[in-house]
């Protein structure tokens, strides 16, 4: 049955009439609203290329139906930053070259944006040491399990061009950024070529 809603993208206020309730939050941004950059890959919620923040959290939006949201606050990629004023991780993303045919990037930005916050408020992951304390304060043991961290908080969005190691990186760079990790591996000439190469692989 057609249903009436008002949801907040963006922070802009949406009025939707006539919405089918199986509509959902992903087909209501491309087809309803215009907001195209949140990508439709599986469908089934298991590539992360629709990753979209309901109240700051990252949701496959490509499972999420619209109705269930009504008075949330919904931010996708658009919301993030624009061409004109890029937000530092979309910065770092393209300072690290950490995509390749771009699908799958604006699931990756939104989802690291929210891991970030995950990071800060000390929420453990599957391969976190400690539950209290994800990251060591020691400063060897926290660059070892940094990369770790990221990669297990980042395993829901799938780059099928595999710029893992280049995501990596520009999180890491935003994380030192913020005053998060004291360093960031940097790419040299000569491991990059190895990797382009395929003989670091």
């Amino acid at each position: 049955m057609p249903q009436s809603l008002t949801l907040t993208i963006n922070q802009q206020q949406h009025t939707l009439t006539n919405l089918d309730v199986r509509t959902t939050v992903l087909d209501v941004c491309r087809n309803h609203l215009g907001l195209t950059g949140s990508k439709k890959g599986c469908d089934h919620g298991q590539c992360g290329a629709c990753t979209m923040l309901i109240n700051g959290q990252r949701v496959n939006s490509c499972l999420t139906l619209a109705v269930m949201h009504e008075g949330d606050s919904i931010e996708t990629i658009e919301g993030i930053g624009s061409p004109e004023a890029l937000d530092p991780i979309q910065q770092a993303f393209l300072e690290h070259d950490a995509f390749q045919c771009g699908y799958c990037t604006p699931g990756q930005i939104c989802s690291t944006k929210a891991m970030i916050e995950e990071l800060r408020q000390n929420w453990a992951s599957h391969v976190s040491d400690d539950l209290m304390q994800p990251l060591s304060k020691d400063t060897t043991q926290f660059k070892q399990q940094l990369d770790k961290e990221i990669s297990e908080r980042m395993s829901g969005n799938i780059c099928r061009c595999s710029a893992y190691p280049n995501i990596v990186r520009a999180i890491k760079q935003v994380l030192q950024e913020t005053g998060f990790s004291a360093e960031t591996d940097k790419v040299t000439t000569q491991t990059a070529a190895t990797q382009a190469t395929g003989v670091s692989l």
